[in-house]
């Protein structure tokens, strides 16, 4: 029997990325043949870094993990993940409440496209971590060097020293 190739979509915004979606994505690589991490384009959220910052930023820090690699996309993720062919949605879970809304979009997208989404909760140190807080941190001058990776950690720094 030959063996299955699993590939995996790990949609976000990713703005920015977190230590908390590294922790994600280096546990999904033990689980996945190939993880695209795919960076959504989002009209709804006040963003802080461009998709094309986001990718650039993202694709640093997984240079080294064989099998990864990222993307921006529009649309729906059921769309892309078709497109990529794609077996399995990747979400990761920081809390209670997560679980209900992650619960919710996994049962649709399985409805809709047939698609199983795989969860992975974080890790307990990146349980309260959310791009939305950092991104509030960040405006108010927090220090933020432990909660995402130092490349992140720069460029945000020089965008919100730019904004002032």
């Amino acid at each position: 029997m030959a063996e299955k190739f699993v590939r995996a979509i790990f949609p976000g915004s990713f703005d920015p990325i977190t230590n908390g979606h590294l922790d994600v994505i280096a546990r999904g690589t033990k689980l996945f043949d190939e993880l695209i991490i795919a960076v959504g384009r989002s009209p709804v959220k006040n963003q802080l870094f461009t998709p094309e910052e986001r990718v650039e930023m993202i694709a640093e820090l997984i240079s080294d993990m064989p099998g990864v690699s990222v993307e921006s996309f529009d649309g729906l993720t059921v769309e892309y993940a078709a497109k990529k062919k794609g077996d399995v949605i990747l979400r990761g879970l920081r809390s209670l409440t997560d679980v209900q809304y992650e619960f919710q979009l996994a049962m649709t997208n399985r409805a809709v496209a047939g698609i199983e989404t795989i969860f992975i909760m974080t890790s307990e140190q990146y349980g309260f971590t959310s791009s939305t807080l950092i991104r509030e941190i960040a405006s108010l001058g927090g220090n933020l060097s432990n909660l995402v990776p130092a490349n992140v950690y720069d460029r945000l720094q020089q965008r919100l020293n730019r904004k002032k």
